[in-house]
């Protein structure tokens, strides 16, 4: 049976209300060649091997197929996920209704929730975790509009172009039809962001640094925190690749306020780009301005421990117009995941993950420069980095691709000064006669 919420009646007032005849009317911004009238072709039903098989067949049509070696981040990592997390993550306790408005029914979502935001806080080196948010993108654009909420007065955000280029654009479709300004800082010959042109943009509210940034390079963090916070301005670090701060200092130790970023290295697949996890995590004392949801811990009329939503302040709840954000919503089954692969891995396991990624990374780039390949940048990094070849690459880039090798990609197409230059990656994934193997064909 269909569920049909309005009356003919109640459907003819709402479109005199807004000046319109019929329900086809509301569509006519879009142009007639960009409608469909006709009834779309649509197969006819399978059985259950029968769609098996069909989604075998499509599979086998992928240009990068299970088998290949991914030596590509640049903001979606390849990494293991331990097989015990998709069994845990399918139980019922966790995997129920998306959103826990009735705590009584939904303590096993929530308390994982809880668990996840504990671990994350500790993570990134911050007070408060909220409950996810869509994706990274999301993360830094929320992070954005946040600091503009703590700095009323001030209209302008600064953003590092060492930022993912698919974060920064989401950024701007944020703020396009606002009345805030957005100051993008360029790299410098390092590959790192150039500050020193915040010394001459007044009205700054937040300034938002990546690191690892895109291009791979870990950024100065802290001396970044004093110039921004000599400003005055909220600083906000985020970040891609979460399983960095299992090695290097963590934004929360450098004096970030805000932090950000894409959590899909946290025991997610990668899926042909998502879903994935926006995390994000503030100092207590912003806590009220943080968007999202925030689960906390309680009891019962009997005493007992229990959770709820704590703070949730989203246009579906109490606060509606005053709300910090109406379109943050958030990853629950993903966070839960993440908060699992936390627990499984631990601190130490998160070490040694991060220390076999690092040590990955740097044999593959010591092997590529021996082959006479250049090092774009001589800044630490963590698993990924630039290279530049003195001979074009995309031919022996597809002799890789023909023997099963994803070999890093061209950053030409986000940043024109580094055309041709490659970014590559290795993480657990990639093994050392895998490695061996992309720079034979590259030596020869």
């Amino acid at each position: 049976m269909r569920y049909l919420p309005h009356t003919e009646e109640e459907i003819s007032e709402m479109l005199t209300a807004v000046g319109k005849e019929t329900l086809d009317d509301l569509f006519c911004t879009i142009p007639p060649d960009c409608r469909r009238d006709d009834e779309i072709a649509l197969p006819q039903a399978m059985t259950e091997w029968q769609l098996d098989a069909h989604m075998t067949e499509i599979g086998n049509m992928l240009e990068v197929t299970p088998q290949h070696k991914v030596l590509v981040g640049a903001g979606s990592y390849h990494h293991y996920i331990p097989e015990m997390i998709r069994a845990l993550a399918s139980r019922s306790e966790f995997l129920t209704a998306y959103t826990p408005y009735q705590p009584e029914m939904a303590q096993g979502t929530l308390q994982g929730i809880y668990e996840y935001q504990t671990l994350t806080a500790r993570l990134l080196g911050m007070d408060v975790a909220n409950a996810s948010i869509y994706d990274g993108a999301a993360s830094l654009a929320e992070a954005l509009l946040m600091g503009l909420r703590i700095k009323k007065k001030n209209k302008k955000v600064a953003v590092s172009k060492g930022i993912h280029p698919h974060h920064r654009q989401v950024v701007r479709t944020y703020l396009q039809a606002t009345e805030f300004e957005i100051v993008e800082l360029p790299i410098g010959d390092d590959g790192r962001t150039d500050l020193s042109l915040l010394e001459g943009v007044d009205d700054l509210a937040a300034v938002a640094i990546q690191s690892p940034n895109f291009l791979g390079v870990i950024e100065d963090l802290s001396g970044a925190g004093e110039k921004i916070h000599a400003i005055d301005a909220i600083y906000i670090a985020s970040f891609t690749e979460a399983l960095a701060f299992g090695l290097i200092k963590n934004p929360g130790e450098c004096g970030a306020d805000i932090v950000c970023g894409e959590g899909q290295s946290m025991g997610l697949n990668r899926s042909f780009g998502g879903p994935g996890l926006g995390m994000f995590a503030c100092r207590e004392k912003l806590t009220r301005n943080m968007p999202g949801r925030l689960v906390g811990e309680t009891v019962d009329r009997d005493g007992k421990r229990g959770f709820v939503l704590t703070l949730a302040t989203r246009e579906q709840h109490i606060r509606r117009e005053k709300a910090t954000s109406n379109i943050c919503s958030n990853q629950g089954v993903c966070a839960m995941m993440a908060g699992m692969f936390m627990a499984t891995l631990g601190g130490t396991g998160l070490r040694e993950l991060a220390r076999l990624n690092h040590s990955k990374a740097e044999y593959l780039k010591a092997e590529l420069k021996k082959a006479g390949a250049e090092i774009v940048f001589d800044s630490p990094t963590f698993n990924e980095f630039l290279v530049r070849f003195s001979f074009d690459f995309e031919p022996v880039y597809e002799k890789l691709f023909e023997r099963g090798f994803v070999a890093g990609i061209n950053v030409g197409k986000y940043y024109p000064q580094y055309k041709g230059c490659y970014l590559f990656c290795a993480t657990e994934t990639v093994t050392r006669e895998d490695i061996d193997a992309v720079i034979q064909e590259v030596s020869r």
